[in-house]
């Protein structure tokens, strides 16, 4: 029996282990007062948007995050804590979850997160949610980069389009 609950406990471990070695971002919630259909939403609008949710038992979050080179984020994992967490898109759990806290009357509330292998606060969490998500951000980049290339391309080609049209309009004086 013993051998079955620390064979479960190592598990949870080397999974959550995994979870955090990925995340580019987690944010850490207390779920008191939380009921099970809310906890059930939260969790359908996390994983829309590929984010996963896990409540944690504190002394297993803390091995797992001794494995891990995240050891600075043990302090985060005191009182129920449930941890939102990405490894694809870095903003995308404190998004969610603060929209999520925005339009409902929940008691939901968030105790921090971890953005670069650094805690952070809950106003840098909150920072951290009015952020485009990453696909805006590099649209709004690339689209920058674009910009001046399209402007070089029509200086270098004004001159030319100027020499057709008066080319063209001596054409039509030669004719009629």
């Amino acid at each position: 029996m013993v051998k079955k609950i620390r064979e479960k406990k190592k598990i949870a471990v080397d999974e959550l282990t995994d979870a955090l070695a990925v995340a580019q971002s987690a944010v850490f919630t207390d779920y008191r007062g939380i009921s099970t259909s809310e906890l059930t939403t939260i969790r359908m609008k996390l994983r829309e948007a590929g984010v996963g949710y896990r409540v944690l038992k504190n002394t297993l979050a803390r091995r797992a995050a001794d494995n891990t080179d995240h050891a600075n984020i043990k302090s985060a994992f005191e009182g129920p804590v449930a941890m939102a967490y990405s490894s694809s898109d870095g903003v995308a759990p404190a998004k969610v979850l603060m929209d999520y806290l925005a339009g409902s009357k929940s008691t939901l509330k968030v105790t921090g997160g971890y953005l670069s292998n650094k805690l952070i606060s809950v106003e840098e969490v909150a920072e951290l949610a009015k952020l485009p998500s990453r696909e805006v951000l590099i649209s709004k980049v690339l689209a920058g980069m674009q910009s001046p290339i399209a402007g070089l391309a029509m200086v270098l080609n004004g001159p030319a389009r100027g020499l057709a049209v008066v080319l063209q309009a001596r054409m039509k004086q030669l004719e009629g």
